[in-house]
């Protein structure tokens, strides 16, 4: 009898922590969306329902495409365009760039390279105000403002976490196969580029990804080297919807949505791709 009590005690503390486990998720998972959710929610109201005290009633509320149609008569699309331009050049050159210096780092032997891993991913950590000084200074000398050179300072934020994804990925590729491609004659360029990157093409592909996002999420380096309007980017262009004395809170929440759907989009189609290039440099065989 005890025996039957026992096994019961031990289903109900599971089931106690099961049914706690998935509060915890879902409240996460709401705090996540929730403001997402209600950015999307107010870019569909008109502006004078924002604010009072029916700003938070959704029943009853009017609904409108006036924030849209506002939005897309200042120069948001010229933005967008110059965020897919410059995140597209940083991904292609950092995610190259990366590569090589992953590779180095994960095979060849050379003094301090346990060092040169901690200055790279150190690197990362520098708050952008303490570099931006330096590179907006030569920027001006060399003439590189209001540009698309600015792709060249983004490798700041997303070298380095792109350089830590494929240290890990080239470290699990067997020796054995560039040995082999070795004695056969093929060149260790050679070797690099037709056995060593298709292998970690996973790696490659998810760092490449994350390039991407965080060169789209960028503002601060936008915001002082492309002063200039026709070459601000899309999340610059948000902070100056506003007038003289007010901000237009519903064209800037309707950017805000605008800005976060292609992100959202390739998370949404990538994201068994992004997990799995993620864990699977995590884990060792």
């Amino acid at each position: 009898m005890w025996i039957c009590w026992a096994i019961r005690g031990d289903d109900m503390n599971r089931f106690k922590t099961s049914t706690l486990f998935k509060t915890a998720i879902v409240l996460y998972l709401f705090i996540i969306i929730f403001p997402f959710f209600w950015v999307t929610v107010t870019s569909f109201r008109p502006e004078a329902e924002i604010w009072g005290s029916g700003a938070l009633q959704l029943k009853g509320a009017a609904f409108t495409t006036e924030n849209y149609k506002l939005l897309f008569k200042t120069p948001i699309l010229n933005s967008l365009k110059n965020s897919l331009i410059i995140s597209t050049i940083t991904t292609v050159y950092v995610t190259f760039i990366a590569s090589l210096c992953a590779y180095a780092i994960a095979r060849l032997d050379f003094k301090f390279k346990k060092l040169l891993t901690v200055i790279v991913l150190a690197t990362s950590m520098f708050p952008q105000m303490i570099v931006i000084g330096p590179i907006y200074r030569a920027f001006v000398q060399l003439g590189w403002t209001n540009s698309y050179y600015i792709s060249l300072p983004y490798s700041n934020i997303t070298l380095p976490v792109a350089i830590f994804i494929l240290i890990t990925h080239f470290s699990q590729i067997p020796k054995e196969m560039e040995e082999s491609a070795t004695m056969d004659g093929s060149s260790k360029i050679n070797t690099f580029f037709k056995i060593v990157l298709p292998l970690a093409a996973p790696g490659i592909f998810t760092a490449a990804i994350i390039i991407f996002i965080g060169a789209w999420n960028e503002f601060l380096l936008s915001l002082t080297l492309n002063t200039n309007e026709v070459w601000r980017t899309a999340t610059v262009n948000i902070s100056f919807l506003r007038g003289q004395f007010e901000i237009f809170w519903g064209q800037v929440t309707a950017a805000t949505v605008v800005v976060t759907i292609p992100t959202l989009i390739i998370v949404i189609l990538f994201q068994k791709q992004i997990v799995s290039g993620i864990t699977s440099g995590a884990l060792k065989e």
